[in-house]
């Protein structure tokens, strides 16, 4: 049964790669077998992600790319092709508060607001749009898209990355839908609350701890804990799974957890 599980031979690309999730979802899919091609703004990032996943005997490339441009997602998907011969997983995870984060709706300007769409999910459209062509001549594929919780529960600080995040779990559906003949499946991470590196220092642990108290199994997720999600949707493991989206977040969604912006008061 674990040989299904196997990405070797395969092709991946990943975006938001440098660090955090991405770069350990990248690390998770190299050790599964797969060559990856890691994608971000910052060169010395996913260069050393890329030395990372070389060490592990995989072929990597770095590839400095701004999701937001289609034409610099396009050219990444070409690297790829150029480099490995094909594009087997794209996974679309790079994303971020955008400059609407902190301001009341009424405050935001109208480039806040397209800034979050474009970084949070005109961005995952561009990576899908650019793999699909080269999928479909394969014969097949799969895009790991990467929402989060605050889509599904809301967070008024971050209303237009969470209505962002929220498209990206309705194109996962749609797009699923279209390319399902295809032998394409597409579905969606949705991770809650996540460390994106262990913490720095002893105030910053104290703070993750306490946050951790309010999630149902007591502690914040780990970034790498997303690796072997992200390595079962790329897989033949689950190929009979496409159009869904899997909350990872320690049973926050189901159990309720404090919002973002809590913090104790008082003794």
């Amino acid at each position: 049964m674990l040989e299904q599980f196997s990405l070797a031979g395969r092709a991946a690309i990943v975006t938001g790669a440098g660090r955090g999730l991405g770069r350990q979802m990248a690390l998770a899919l190299a050790r599964a077998g797969a060559d990856v091609v890691c994608a971000a703004r910052t060169r010395e990032q996913i260069e050393a992600a890329a030395a990372e996943i070389q060490a592990l005997g995989r072929r990597a490339l770095a590839v400095p790319t701004d999701v937001r441009r289609s034409a610099e997602v396009e050219a990444l998907v070409g690297r790829c092709i150029e480099a490995f011969g094909r594009v087997d997983i794209m996974l679309a995870n790079a994303g971020g508060g955008g400059p609407a984060a902190g301001k009341r709706p009424h405050e935001a300007a109208d480039a806040d607001w397209q800034d979050t769409l474009d970084l949070n999910l005109s961005s995952v459209f561009y990576c899908a749009r650019a793999a699909l062509p080269h999928m479909l001549r394969q014969g097949g594929g799969v895009i790991i898209t990467v929402a989060s919780g605050t889509g599904l529960r809301g967070y008024a600080p971050l209303w237009a990355y969470g209505a962002a995040k929220a498209g990206v779990m309705g194109l996962t559906r749609a797009l699923a839908l279209a390319y399902a003949r295809d032998n394409i499946r597409v579905n969606c991470i949705v991770p809650g609350f996540v460390a994106q590196r262990p913490p720095a220092t002893p105030e910053e642990e104290a703070r993750l701890a306490e946050r951790g108290r309010f999630v149902p199994v007591g502690r914040i997720g780990r970034a790498e804990e997303l690796g072997p999600l992200a390595v079962f949707l790329a897989s033949d493991a689950s190929r009979y799974i496409t159009g869904e989206c899997f909350v990872i977040d320690g049973g926050g969604l189901a159990g309720g957890a404090a919002p973002l912006g809590w913090t104790p008061q008082g003794g």
